[in-house]
């Protein structure tokens, strides 16, 4: 008789996974939002080290649609389908559930039986996701064991509030509907993430629609008008249980990293700006008496700048922000990367204790003001570390150099480009850039990163290791 079994992908533990095959294949969400009437698309970057064309594009998945900007993208399913309480190990990590966040369209892509010629299967136009799911400006996207969760950023007028959270169907990918039940007084919406085995999911702050869509808003900015909170819920219940507030001043709580040992019940969350003094924060948030607790552990500052070599937004303050616009843990939980779009670095961190991290390596490129080259780049960069992604075995670590298109020509008006690279991490602590590795894509602005096969961004994991 026939047997079913899981995807070779999915894994009970992290310890598993990380003795997983190394990843062979990039997914790179690339965008052209506001420099020619081209489509976004899906590129495939080659990771293999044996491989010819290693590190560079081989595929390319571009969509019917223009406008749609790219963001963030995920799977379809993960090692979360192996969860006792809603098992589906017959799931297959196979499609790509990409979000345009500026159109509210969505697209399944299928990366079988060619992973290097990924297929659209499937389009969610705007008027079905926006009726069913009663939001807009879809974001971020998780495979739970019970369904594939999307966090969205407006509600179904696309202009206000509040955005959350809507549901896919594992198989059928029709959207089932808005997740919460009860959402008590949370109106902004960015990340969520969740800790499976306390039932506890935990969401963050960005903004509006209409204060992020065309660039930042100063104004906003200085009257602390952008999200400064984090949200944990009840995951079974759906109902929102408790709200810490970081400090009004700690403007825009952005990217979520719950440790991945499901033993363990704290996570990152970071900070991209304080309106006091324009430096970043990573903020730990931990069980502490029954109630979620979050303490500021990292504090990067701002470095002092001419106001001649600053973009019209930063001239007033002389000074360049960090700017955190990403973070991610590898999946052993020690080392958290901290990407500092603003300034031009990655920074690693040991967080093996998470309430005293320490700072175990950087690297520089590109930045508002240094536009640090790479050793291939011939010539100086724009943009600096913005999505940033782990191999599973954590020795390496990819990130590319886009934010947001309107933010990009705000912070980088001199019309940046898009560009991949790599670096090689030491399982001791301490990282260097690969000298060789560095994807120019043009024009064509780049942003998420998925790996074939996962990511220390993609799974959830319900047994500890």
């Amino acid at each position: 008789m026939g047997l079913w079994k899981p995807d070779p992908s999915f894994y009970p533990s992290p310890k598993m996974a990380m003795q997983a095959p190394p990843e062979r294949h990039a997914y790179v969400a690339a965008l052209n939002y506001g420099r020619n009437d081209k489509p976004d698309a899906i590129c495939v970057v080659d990771l293999d080290q044996d491989s010819d064309t290693y590190g560079s594009v081989i595929g390319k998945t571009e969509l019917p649609h223009v406008g749609d900007e790219l963001h963030h993208f995920g799977w379809n399913a993960c090692s979360s389908a192996l969860c006792p309480f809603a098992p589906h190990p017959h799931l297959e990590r196979r499609y790509l559930v990409v979000p345009g966040i500026r159109s509210s369209r969505l697209y399944i892509i299928d990366t079988q039986p060619d992973p290097t010629n990924p297929k659209i299967s499937k389009v969610i136009e705007p008027e079905e996701l926006m009726a069913k799911s009663g939001y807009s400006r879809p974001h971020t996207v998780h495979c739970g064991p019970d369904a594939i969760y999307v966090s969205a950023m407006g509600s179904a007028d696309g202009e206000d509030g509040p955005g959350g959270i809507f549901l896919l169907d594992h198989f059928s990918f029709e959207v089932k509907g808005p997740w919460e039940i009860d959402r008590g007084d949370q109106q902004l919406a960015y990340d969520f993430w969740w800790h499976l085995a306390e039932d506890v999911l935990i969401s963050s702050e960005w903004a509006k629609p209409h204060q992020f869509e065309n660039g930042l808003v100063p104004e906003d900015l200085l009257a602390n008008k952008y999200g400064h909170r984090l949200h944990f819920w009840d995951l079974r219940k759906r109902k929102l249980a408790q709200t810490i507030d970081l400090g009004a001043e700690h403007q825009m709580a952005l990217e979520l990293r719950p440790a991945h040992d499901p033993r363990k019940s704290y996570g990152f969350a970071g900070v991209v700006i304080s309106t006091e003094d324009l430096s970043a924060s990573i903020w730990l948030w931990y069980q502490k008496e029954g109630q979620w607790q979050a303490d500021k552990v990292i504090t990067i500052p701002a470095v002092p700048a001419e106001p001649d070599a600053l973009p019209p937004a930063l001239q007033p303050f002389s000074a360049v922000p960090p700017l955190v616009s990403d973070i991610d843990l590898s999946l052993d939980d020690r080392f958290l990367y901290v990407s500092c779009w603003g300034t031009g670095e990655l920074l690693q961190y040991d967080v093996s204790d998470p309430f005293n991290p320490k700072l175990a390596g950087k690297v520089a490129i590109g930045g508002i003001v240094n536009k640090t080259p790479h050793p291939k780049s011939g010539g100086p960069l724009l943009g600096g570390p913005q999505m940033v992604e782990i191999s599973r075995d954590g020795k390496r670590v990819y990130f590319t150099n886009s934010l947001y298109s309107t933010w990009d020509d705000q912070f980088y008006p001199d019309k940046m480009g898009g560009w991949m690279v790599k670096v090689d991490a030491d399982p001791q602590g301490g990282m260097a850039l690969d000298p060789e590795f560095f994807v120019d894509f043009g024009e064509t602005r780049v942003h998420q990163i998925r790996l074939q096969g996962g990511d220390s961004s993609t799974d959830s994991f319900c047994y500890p290791s």
